[in-house]
């Protein structure tokens, strides 16, 4: 069996065979595949099995602090490992809230409120960014707090801790990846003009979807600077497209 490797991500490979496709993620030691029918896999399995000593885990259900679970109708992706971090920052016991981030908040560099340890506030921010992988909801809100992780305050750490109060509120919300759907590729973009009132940049958002299924979402500071609206909507165009 030979594969072809992937021309955009170096640890992808594909095999095709007919109708059918077989896809193998390789990940340092640990390897996802799974294929549109059965003997591909039991191909590939064997191959790999008389060329190194390995072991079968079955049916994918973790894979880097994803959970997934496998249905007839479809695949669910989510990570409960955000209960950890509600014990680890002291937040078990705090009340939940229905929303990640006020309307009103606008968070600046430095807004006068007493400033706050940077190692801990990192921390907060560092694991809430991993959780991004499956919750979209939290990205933009998370993106904001990440950039005052260099002489954070008060009022940075208060709404780091509206976004996990907003998870304890929401456990159960997760990815959903029905069968049987098209695979056209949509892209979505979006951009916030100046809005950033630190540096007067502009915020960029983008998602993307092939077929129902959401594969790729980002909110960030545009490296570029614009002189209009329509500029900026046309960045993150084109970086949507890229």
């Amino acid at each position: 069996m030979v594969l072809e490797g992937g021309k955009v991500d170096n640890t992808l490979f594909l095999k095709s065979k007919g109708e059918y496709l077989l896809i193998v993620q390789v990940y340092v030691d640990d390897i996802i595949f799974g294929a549109t029918h059965n003997d591909l896999c039991d191909e590939f399995s064997k191959m790999m099995r008389s060329e190194f000593e390995m072991s079968m885990m079955s049916e994918l259900n973790f894979f880097l602090g994803l959970q997934m679970k496998q249905t007839s109708n479809g695949t669910m992706v989510h990570q409960q490992k955000f209960k950890e971090l509600l014990n680890r920052f002291g937040m078990k016991s705090a009340k939940p809230i229905d929303t990640f981030i006020s309307p009103s908040t606008r968070l600046v560099m430095d807004n006068g409120s007493p400033s706050v340890e940077d190692q801990s506030y990192r921390g907060m921010t560092g694991s809430l960014l991993c959780l991004t992988t499956s919750r979209l909801d939290i990205v933009f809100s998370v993106g904001l707090c990440a950039r005052f992780q260099s002489k954070s305050k008060e009022t940075h750490l208060k709404a780091v801790k509206r976004i996990l109060r907003y998870l304890k509120h929401t456990p159960d919300l997760a990815l959903w990846y029905p069968r049987g759907c098209s695979f056209d590729l949509v892209g979505y973009s979006d951009a916030d003009y100046v809005g950033f009132l630190v540096d007067r940049k502009n915020t960029l958002d983008m998602a993307h979807f092939l077929g129902p299924y959401l594969v790729s979402w980002a909110t960030k500071e545009q490296y570029s600077i614009a002189m209009s609206t329509v500029e900026a909507k046309y960045v993150v165009a084109a970086s949507c497209c890229t």
